[in-house]
């Protein structure tokens, strides 16, 4: 390859690659947190009635992290739960039961 293509080469791939890196690591973090969602919300079907999950957009360096609230089954109360997400190993973990007036302090 001639000296000049090659070096436009070079230049137009160093150009790029930074663009490509951020779209494919935003893609990523949108698809993270659209996990956390999924699975947080699976989790607290059996507890809660038209559950809401507001996902931290990157959570901590080893956990995705969600707030999780809805309508407690067979009650009235609203109760909100905070959801865990193991980035590793794709799992979630719930906190107990945190009621309005305990998010109110």
């Amino acid at each position: 390859m001639p000296f000049l293509l090659r070096r436009a080469v070079i230049i137009a791939t160093l150009l790029t690659a930074p663009g490509l890196a951020q779209a494919s690591s935003g893609d990523a973090w949108e698809e993270m947190r659209a996990d956390v969602s999924k699975k947080c919300l699976a989790a607290v079907a059996s507890s809660m009635e038209s559950p809401k999950a507001v996902v931290d957009p990157f959570g901590s360096e080893r956990f995705g992290l969600a707030l999780v609230s809805g309508k407690a089954k067979g009650a009235e109360a609203t109760i909100s739960q905070i959801c865990v997400y193991d980035k590793q190993a794709k799992t979630v973990e719930l906190g107990s039961e945190l009621t309005e007036e305990m998010l109110k302090d």
